[in-house]
């Protein structure tokens, strides 16, 4: 390889980032046979009419799939023209939209050729297949397959699923998690509530799709689950619920009766019933009325649109629970949970209209319809299990509660509004109790009031049923189920968007305020993040970020204050633990604190090496800078560029892609995430947080750093990087070329230190002729700890890739009161490390260290 210039050496190579409009049109130009297939959807449904209106019987007779073309008039190729042919305007937009942009995901991901194959042979395997279970179904007399035999399916929408689901193989960790989760979960909600042929077909081509992309990447492991970071989880877990939710809404725009879960919506009648016709037309008393009558009475009762808003209660409950479980509330998780056990609860009323959907009018139940009584309830309690189910097992994830006193102050107000707007009502109702039908009892009174506050389809067939006559209860009897839930869910979003009291956004500010004048030393930004509490002094003007575990009183490092004022500062933290029976530990302190801790009497010990490189006057040239000037001599020639920037600046396309790469390195790691001083990506997006991210020249992300502001006097005078991800494939070398373009950069701005950060359990090399101290039991602790680890967490062999850069050593220590406290101080150290580990992580991590 021809040499470089110095001058290009010691030169940072900038870049930048490409824009989402830049994406995009790269984006289209490489998904040719999206383009086509959309071209090709416009172009049918303009022969076959369907772009002005549903598809003709003529064309459905010849292109569209089902059991009466596809296997009775043996049609064999509407399995595959039933693809290409949209079945109304709707569907025609929403198919073009989706070639585009879901079936130009998967071409892009796996190939044009790959995507045509996937694109037909999942298509024709859900059609196919799905027509096939619909007229063995149908022969059995099996409701759904017997309900749907005369349907005829046009839906590209098939193919397009199959296609994003096979390219999910080729895709990282992250997005092939989420398009099947999501993608399967939106499907199996349109099969539950909606129980159209194209819902199944579409759920049989995206299983196909699962095993197709497997076979076509000669990876089985595609089909495994991978486990993923605390964020990602959240996102999964919201998105899920979120999905289920529309259900509902579904049910009631399409009006079937052929799912377990379609009841809901024949409560509201087409046509609006009249009190005083059904007076007329039925007896007075509620125990004498017929079958005919009780049903009017029912509609009637769920009638209004206070009770068509109310229907949708649990519709708003489980979306404000999504939205709460992605920032990780626990009080969503509670929700949820509640309404998911109150659908449970209520699945009484899906059970009896499910049964008003069997042929089974003269009594006649045959061992088929009671086992298909049996699969229909089922599938009416396995949603809301599921999900229940899915939020117990990953409650760990949803650790944000609320403080106390805005959440006494929610319960208190939300009672207070239920009581008072029952209240309301029932004054309202024994004022006018003569004018109810059917004749009610201030006890059916009370009843009904309860009522009031829960959906119609919940509890609309329940005795008794009355109805107001009144003008005024009739408007009450509309309102204060609605006006409470519209109270309850603005309090509840109010409640989570409380994530700390003003006394913690001050403290929070001052922390940054001390920082900057201060600096707290090279690792003191860290006492920013989440999971801190904070000590001041009484002038505060001195400070200690630290959390308490089991206990003990784990300082983030150095002490936040002037230089002269450290020794009063430890000392006036310590006196505040011991008031509170904690013991303090300061961790990761460096060398200019140890005689204050021997003053005190105090034991501290090595717990890493911090790597310090000097940037004012750096030369990346000699022997000791070989490998790393190596690394970017080729990265330069390879075209790379570096972009310094903050998480705000950033391309939606590149954080995508920063995400991407994160939750594939979570994935295979298959270990617990660490934390404490190990931030990850919520961390980056802190605004005065940088980033250095390397990207290649198709504009493709290679490798992302995060580097955390060293401050002195109110200015940044160095930087200390926290978070490195690299993408798969990218180019070898690739982190040394990135902090080396970090470090060039850093000069030409004038920040005097780059940090490598500390490497936990490490020691620095000795000089020559030096001795190596005397082994203690500390060390010999320390040094077993780091052999141990190595094979999960590869301590040894990041702090050897930090010794490529020629650095400086100082030593980060552990300061503690008393040695009898050593075997707590280091299980409260793990666990701040290591602060939630389920038991399969366990397992994987002792497996590992055990190989």
């Amino acid at each position: 390889m021809e040499p470089v210039p110095n001058d290009v050496i010691d030169a940072e190579p900038a870049g930048r980032l490409r824009t989402t409009a830049e994406s995009l049109g790269g984006f289209i130009r490489r998904v040719p046979f999206s383009i086509a297939l959309a071209a090709v959807l416009v172009a049918t449904s303009i022969v076959t009419g369907t772009m002005f209106g549903s598809a003709s019987e003529a064309t459905t007779a010849t292109w569209a799939a089902g059991v009466t073309t596809t296997i009775e008039a043996g049609r064999w190729w509407t399995a595959v023209t039933a693809l290409f042919i949209p079945f109304d305007p709707f569907q025609l937009v929403f198919g073009v939209l989706a070639a585009v942009l879901l079936l130009g995901v998967a071409e892009r991901r796996m190939g044009t050729l790959r995507t045509i194959a996937a694109f037909l042979v999942t298509g024709v395997a859900g059609v196919a297949l799905g027509t096939l279970l619909q007229w063995i179904g149908s022969l059995a007399g099996e409701w759904w397959a017997a309900g749907t035999a005369a349907d005829l399916t046009l839906d590209p929408l098939t193919g397009i699923v199959g296609a994003l689901i096979t390219a999910t193989a080729f895709m990282g960790a992250l997005w092939r998690r989420r398009i099947r989760i999501v993608t399967l979960a939106f499907i199996l909600v349109f099969v539950l509530y909606d129980g159209d042929s194209s819902n199944a077909y579409r759920l049989i081509a995206a299983i196909a799709g699962t095993f197709l992309g497997a076979i076509l990447t000669g990876d089985a492991s595609t089909l495994r689950a991978h486990r993923s970071s605390h964020q990602e989880t959240r996102t999964l877990v919201a998105a899920i619920v979120a999905v289920t939710a529309i259900g509902p809404i579904v049910a009631l725009v399409n009006r079937t009766d052929l799912t377990p879960f379609s009841f809901g919506s024949y409560l509201f009648a087409d046509e609006p019933i009249d009190l005083d016709t059904v007076r007329s037309q039925c007896d007075a008393t509620a125990t004498a009325l017929g079958d005919e009558c009780l049903r009017q009475l029912t509609l009637l009762n769920a009638q209004g649109f206070g009770m068509f808003l109310l229907s949708f209660v649990p519709v708003l409950l489980l979306l404000l629970a999504a939205w709460g479980l992605r920032i990780g509330r626990r009080f969503a998780l509670w929700l949820a949970i509640a309404v998911n056990v109150a659908i449970l609860l209520f699945a009484r009323t899906a059970f009896e209209v499910t049964i008003t959907t069997a042929d089974v009018e003269a009594g006649i139940w045959s061992v088929f319809d009671i086992g298909e009584l049996i699969v229909w309830a089922l599938a009416v309690l396995a949603l809301p299990v599921g999900i229940i189910v899915m939020l117990i097992v990953t409650r760990r994830h949803f650790q944000i509660r609320s403080p106390h006193v805005p959440f006494v102050r929610f319960v208190v107000t939300v009672t207070a509004a239920f009581l008072l707007l029952a209240a309301l009502y029932f004054v309202i109702g024994l004022m006018t109790i003569g004018e109810y039908w059917p004749a009610a009892t201030p006890v059916d009174l009370l009843i009904d009031t309860f009522k009031r506050f829960v959906p119609p389809h919940f509890l609309a067939v329940i005795d008794p049923i009355v109805l107001p006559g009144h003008d005024l209860a009739s408007v009450a009897y509309q309102v204060v189920g609605p006006l409470f839930w519209a109270f309850f869910i603005v309090s509840a979003v109010l409640l989570m968007r409380r994530t700390d009291s003003t006394t913690r956004f001050a403290d929070a500010a001052n922390i940054r305020r001390l920082l900057r004048r201060s600096g707290g030393g090279t690792l003191g930004f860290m006492a920013t993040w989440p999971g801190n509490a904070y000590w001041f002094s009484d002038d505060r003007d001195s400070a200690v970020a630290y959390r308490v575990i089991n206990g003990i009183a784990i300082t983030t490092s150095d002490p936040i204050c002037a230089p002269e004022k450290a020794g009063r500062v430890i000392r006036e933290f310590a006196a505040f633990c011991d008031a509170r029976s904690w013991t303090p530990v300061f961790y990761s302190v460096h060398p200019q604190y140890l005689p204050v801790f021997e003053e005190l009497g105090w034991q501290h010990t090595s717990v890493g090496e911090e790597t310090l490189v000097r940037t004012t006057g750096l030369e990346l040239t000699g022997k000791p800078w070989q490998k790393v000037r190596q690394a970017l001599n080729r990265g330069i020639k390879e075209g790379m560029t570096t972009v310094w920037t903050s998480w705000d600046e950033l391309p939606l396309a590149t954080v995508a892609e920063i995400n991407a790469i994160s939750e594939e390195w979570v994935a295979e790691k298959e270990l617990p995430e660490m934390g404490f001083t190990l931030g990850g990506m919520e961390e980056l997006k802190d605004p005065e947080v940088r980033l250095m991210l390397a990207v290649a020249p198709d504009g493709r992300l290679q490798a992302v750093t995060s580097w955390l502001p060293v401050h002195r006097d109110g200015e940044v005078v160095g930087w200390t990087i926290d978070f490195m991800r690299r993408a798969d494939g990218s180019m070898n070398g690739i982190m040394e070329f990135l902090i080396a373009s970090a470090a060039l950069h850093m000069k030409d701005t004038g920040a005097e230190v780059l940090s490598l950060s500390g490497a936990p359990l490490a020691t620095k090399p000795l000089a020559d002729g030096e001795e190596p101290p005397e082994p203690t039991v500390m060390t010999r602790l320390l040094e077993f700890l780091g052999n141990t680890l190595e094979p999960a967490y590869g301590f040894t062999s990041l702090f050897r890739f930090k010794a490529k850069f020629n650095p400086d050593y100082e030593t980060i220590s552990m300061a503690y009161p008393d040695p009898l406290a050593l075997p707590t101080i280091g299980l409260a150290i793990g666990k701040a490390y290591l602060p939630e580990v389920s038991p399969r992580e366990m397992v994987a991590l002792v497996r590992t260290l055990t190989k």
